[in-house]
């Protein structure tokens, strides 16, 4: 375990200290939520380098399976909470036992599973896609026959934007091209699970909020589009009926409950053709469909998180423009400049130092004030 450069964590008033798990940009932006809010942030990532660095008080590099760094920064903090959902359940329970960390660890360990997550969702009384689970190729073929030939095969863990799942669309399944059975072969090394494909409307998401005393709060619905797995932009208004928008912030709301959730949470749904709803997933923290928030609310779902976690009242939702929030994906960040000098746009770069392939570098949105 070492320290970055920064305020030594040891200076910082515990009282007053949030402890972050991951330094991406999610850590970024929930670190310069929390200073706006009078409070420090000690950012806990194994790398030397990573954008939630540049605005913490404090650093501590070290690995997430690191028990004395664990017990370090719980003893440093008033409060815990994580910016991506692959942190170990089992350094969460570690920092559990020492400190209040949110979401507590059973959200945590129901979202990194998604066979664990979806019946977990179908518990609550909500809706899925039909999905069975797969461990080998002869369980992938009575999968298939019971589900359908198109479908989805994903890793039950860990994949995220696009990573760790591949479409199979065929009617002979074993008339698959000789790439996608080495790709298939290849997942089926770990436990799967095949979802079924679904023709629907559009895909939506709910930025929801629940606070230490259990009150809620949901942002409007966005409309995301994905491309090769990534989100590539969020609308909002989405331009679905008011009864569907209230139905997925009731849906919302229920998942909350049902995990005695504290923080912010993603959930992502398609909307059927038939005006139903059906779950995809949830992320058990700030979610990339949510960065509209950022500029199109007075509170932004960084700043509801923060407020949600220290025990404070959740801020109001209402939205005063409408927008369209766009990610800037591996060398769209070179366009950035570009952007400057765009009306009602709000700009953000991650700082991050390496520009790869399918990597979120920045977002930009827009804005239309609302009448």
């Amino acid at each position: 375990m070492s320290s970055s450069n920064k305020t030594d964590p040891l200076h910082l008033p515990r009282e007053k200290t949030i402890g972050i798990l991951g330094g991406g940009q999610l850590g970024r932006m929930l670190a310069m939520a929390a200073g706006r809010m009078g409070f420090f942030t000690i950012v806990f990532d194994p790398a030397t380098s990573c954008p939630a660095a540049q605005f913490a008080s404090s650093h501590i590099i070290a690995d997430y399976e690191d028990q004395h760094a664990l017990e370090a920064l719980a003893k440093l903090c008033f409060v815990i909470t994580y910016e991506f959902e692959n942190i170990p359940v089992s350094s969460a329970k570690i920092l559990q036992d020492m400190c209040a960390i949110y979401p507590e660890a059973n959200a945590l360990e129901t979202s990194q599973d998604r066979l664990v997550e979806k019946n977990f969702i179908r518990a609550a009384g909500l809706s899925t896609t039909e999905f069975m689970p797969v461990s080998n190729r002869d369980e992938l073929d009575i999968a298939i026959q019971s589900i359908g030939p198109s479908a989805i095969l994903k890793t039950r863990r860990l994949g995220y934007d696009g990573k760790g799942q591949i479409r199979i669309d065929s009617d002979n399944p074993t008339g698959l091209t000789e790439k996608i059975e080495a790709q298939i072969n290849a997942m089926l090394k770990t436990e799967c699970i095949l979802e079924s494909m679904i023709d629907f409307d559009c895909e939506i998401s709910i930025i929801g909020g629940r606070n230490t005393t259990g009150n809620t709060a949901c942002f409007d619905p966005a409309r995301n589009i994905h491309e090769n797995g990534i989100l590539v932009q969020s609308q909002v208004p989405c331009n679905i009926p008011d009864e569907i928008t209230l139905m997925a912030k009731d849906q919302t709301e229920i998942l909350m409950r049902n995990l005695d959730y504290v923080g912010v949470i993603g959930v992502e749904f398609f909307v059927t053709k038939s005006g139903n709803l059906l779950i995809n997933e949830f992320a058990p923290r700030v979610h990339n469909s949510g960065h509209w928030t950022e500029a199109a609310c007075l509170i932004s779902q960084f700043e509801q998180h923060i407020r949600a976690i220290t025990g404070q009242s959740l801020g109001l939702t209402y939205r005063h423009s409408d927008c369209l929030m766009q990610n800037l994906i591996g060398n769209s960040i070179n366009d950035i400049s570009k952007y400057a000098n765009a009306d009602n746009t709000l700009i953000h770069d991650y700082g991050k130092m390496e520009i790869r392939a399918g990597r979120k570098m920045g977002h930009i949105t827009t804005i239309t004030p609302r009448n």
